[in-house]
């Protein structure tokens, strides 16, 4: 009687485990599914990147050394933007390499012209829009702003980003990313920033887990007639 009982409560347990647990174990099965059978490039965007993009070749430019405050500069990149060469200087000053002016930021025009040699040729643009802030879930979170976000005319709800202070070509954004984005959070369980695999909901859910199948195995062998017959054997 008290197997009965202890059969029972085991089993009783477990039913209750696996339904609780149920949605999140599916939908850690479809999500790793979806990871194994899809190209992580493709999911970046690169088949939407112009792979044949050529760079601009610019004769006449200023010698860092001319520039003011030449001493104070730490580190130094040469960007093309819209076709016009400018030093970025310690990461936060655009200044033009051939007039030494200092630029604040770009425009959206050169964002456009930024975001055309990068992307593909052919995609229409619906519009672009400059966003100085983004939410906790937002495909562009963690990344610098203000930034240009270009949409384009396409099934796969195409969107470029393009930071207004560097003219930099920061990333794309489109279906496939979105889908790959909220599985990846149900997977983790960090519904806050995605990719922190030590939050509570995780472990508490991975414990669960591993209880609800030690409770299986559990059941089974309180209640497996094989086991029954096999102590009678022992004891005789």
């Amino acid at each position: 009687m008290i197997k009965r009982k202890t059969a029972a409560k085991i089993r009783k347990t477990h039913r209750y485990l696996g339904l609780f647990l149920g949605i999140q174990f599916l939908m850690w099965t479809i999500s790793g599914l979806y990871f194994s059978w899809t190209d992580i490039d493709e999911i970046h965007g690169d088949q939407f990147h112009n792979q044949e993009m050529n760079h601009t070749l610019f004769t006449n430019l200023l010698s860092p050394t001319a520039i003011p405050n030449a001493s104070l500069i730490m580190s130094l990149e040469l960007l093309d933007i819209a076709d016009v060469p400018y030093y970025l200087i310690n990461h936060t000053q655009l200044v033009n390499a051939q007039t030494g002016e200092v630029k604040k930021e770009i425009s959206e025009e050169e964002a456009l012209k930024v975001a055309k040699k990068n992307m593909i040729p052919g995609m229409r643009v619906l519009g672009i829009e400059k966003i100085t802030e983004t939410g906790k879930h937002h495909e562009y979170r963690e990344s610098p702003l203000p930034a240009y976000v270009i949409s384009y005319d396409t099934p796969e709800n195409i969107k470029a980003y393009v930071s207004v202070a560097d003219g930099k070509f920061k990333t794309i954004r489109h279906r496939d990313w979105r889908w790959f984005d909220f599985l990846w959070m149900t997977h983790t369980m960090d519904y806050q920033g995605r990719d922190n695999f030590n939050n509570f909901i995780l472990r508490a859910f991975s414990l669960l887990g591993l209880i609800t199948v030690l409770s299986g195995f559990t059941l089974w062998y309180v209640s497996s007639p094989t086991m029954r017959k096999w102590k009678k054997a022992i004891k005789c």
